[in-house]
């Protein structure tokens, strides 16, 4: 699932750049990739004499770090501030669809228990039923015995 992003600077290129540039800072390729090209900073700087462009020590090294942290913590921060904006969407949709679950469910309820209720109301009527035909039958035996026993006496 893919959500738009309107943060500080949008959807737009700058933004997503920041955010590639961020996740590529954080990987293994770059951290072994910096600590190549150091290595052989310095040692082209330690050892080749010829080719001393940055002799001990080393401030253009530092110079290309410091500057390397000037734009990377505000990328860094660009790209957790956008990550922040995704999941805080992310969550108000999870909070929507739970909502929504609740409602359906509290309907799926409130119907089983009209249903409940009616099914309770025929189970009454049933039992009302029933007791009133054992009462007619009660009385159509004793009419019968009644019957029964005013012809047998002639």
């Amino acid at each position: 699932m893919t959500s738009e992003h309107h943060g500080a600077f949008g959807e737009d290129a700058f933004g997503r750049g920041a955010e590639r540039v961020a996740r590529f800072l954080g990987t293994p390729q770059y951290i072994v990739g910096q600590t190549i090209v150091v290595i052989a900073w310095i040692a082209l700087n330690a050892i080749a004499v010829a080719l001393r462009f940055d002799p001990y020590p080393f401030i253009l090294l530092n110079l290309a770090f410091s500057t390397q942290a000037a734009y990377a913590a505000p990328l860094i921060l660009l790209a957790q501030t956008r990550q922040a904006d995704r999941d805080k969407i992310q969550e108000l949709m999870a909070e929507k669809r739970h909502d929504e679950q609740t409602r359906l469910a509290e309907g799926r309820v409130a119907a089983i228990k009209t249903e409940t209720d009616k099914l309770t109301q025929l189970l009454e009527s049933n039992t009302d039923l029933t007791r009133k035909d054992e009462e007619l039958t009660e009385q159509v035996a004793a009419l019968t015995r009644q019957i029964h026993g005013l012809l047998t006496n002639r």
